[in-house]
């Protein structure tokens, strides 16, 4: 009863899970304090208190409606103070029209790519890149064309996209602060990437959408500011979630926000609210859209992830491996120690050390580590890591 098509992408099934379910064999054999899982990116830190206090008084509240349906695009209170939000921290003045709430950001991507894209629409992606990028482009019929990043700093090869917009190109996807490499894309980069974007737009007669996935853009290492999509390019659209910023990926929150300047702005906006209904995602969860409008300042603590980053980079630098040092969200992307990155993988798991092989990223040779672990976990895994880095020292 399954289709030939699904049965095709299980078998080929996330390298991330398949880890993650490893590492559950694994626990039932040691105990969980003798296994080292870095496989999956689940935000290690709780939510904040203000979310479980503001969480509390609405279940204890008598505001009607809060369990109702509303407008597909989401409460307008909600998206209202969202516009705002974003009209603080970037200076573009937004209204609750260009802000759809979704069901988390995999939610809001598969909407966007539902809106824009006719069968053979190629989208861009960056390897590495998270995984299902492929799958949500692949659901509506759109292609994804791979540019590789730079090895030396992980960002985009403007000379190598330039070679992959296409007249056929309809969208180019960003996510920075990178998963799974942790790098922030720079404002020098992005701004090389509009001034290309635009030629290719007026060689080829086209409008490209720029997206940028961006659900680790509060945890970031610096001080200097992330740079804002929607400033630098006009056909943009940013889509952002608080599973990582907030902790709360089990509550699928998100939203879109559509950049005012983009021509059909309205056009584009009412396809979005179209899609997230004949999607079956209907509206965003209410209750939690609510929570999230009264918490929208409310930060991460980064330091709990510095802590461990700093830690971990130190020990695999001093074992030998090649690591850029992340400057956002929690995941750290060195070298294998050898050519076949999935070799070294199973390799690890002799010493109950759940890593994820860099092909799984559209990128062979590197290991991604999520470091969103108890610190006691990275701790105790430095034996583990030193005896991986000895069989090939």
């Amino acid at each position: 009863m399954v289709s030939d098509k699904v049965k095709t992408k299980m078998s080929q099934s996330s390298w991330i899970r398949a880890m993650f379910e490893e590492g559950e064999k694994l626990r039932k054999q040691y105990g969980s304090d003798k296994v080292f899982d870095f496989s999956l990116g689940n935000p290690f830190s709780e939510p904040p208190k203000a979310i479980k206090d503001t969480l509390k008084n609405f279940i204890n509240s008598n505001e009607p409606g809060l369990h109702k349906y509303m407008n597909n695009a989401g409460h307008p209170d909600v998206r209202e103070k969202i516009a705002k939000h974003i009209y603080k921290n970037t200076g573009i003045d937004l209204t609750e029209k260009h802000i759809i709430m979704t069901c988390g950001a995999a939610g809001a991507l598969n909407v966007v790519f539902k809106t824009i894209l006719n069968p053979g629409d190629e989208v861009i992606i960056f390897s590495p890149y998270f995984p299902e990028y492929l799958a949500y482009i692949d659901n509506h019929g759109g292609k994804a064309i791979i540019s590789p990043c730079r090895p030396d700093t992980f960002e985009p090869n403007i000379e190598d996209l330039e070679t992959k917009i296409t007249p056929a190109t309809k969208a180019i996807l960003l996510n920075s602060p990178n998963n799974p490499t942790g790098a922030v894309y720079s404002e020098n980069i992005l701004n090389n990437m509009a001034e290309l974007v635009h030629k290719k737009e007026r060689e080829y007669s086209t409008n490209i959408l720029i997206i940028s996935d961006e659900p680790y853009n509060q945890l970031v290492y610096s001080n200097k500011p992330v740079p804002s999509i929607l400033k630098i390019f006009p056909n943009s659209a940013v889509i952002n979630s608080f599973s990582k910023s907030l902790s709360l990926p089990g509550e699928r929150i998100g939203y879109i926000a559509v950049n005012p300047s983009i021509a059909d702005a309205e056009l584009l906006i009412n396809g979005m609210v179209y899609a997230n209904r004949i999607l079956g995602f209907v509206n965003a969860p209410s209750l939690f859209q609510k929570v999230i409008a009264k918490c929208l300042d409310e930060k991460a603590d980064i330091n709990i992830y510095k802590e461990r980053r700093d830690y971990l980079y130190h020990h695999l630098i001093r074992l030998g491996f090649s690591c850029v040092l992340p400057q956002g969200a929690f995941y750290l992307f060195p070298k294998a120690l050898i050519d076949d990155d999935v070799e070294l993988v199973r390799r690890a798991l002799k010493y109950n050390l759940l890593l994820v092989p860099g092909r799984g990223f559209g990128c062979p040779g590197y290991i991604r580590i999520s470091y969103s672990v108890s610190m006691d976990t990275i701790r105790n895994s430095i034996p583990a890591f030193e005896a991986l880095a000895a069989e090939f020292s």
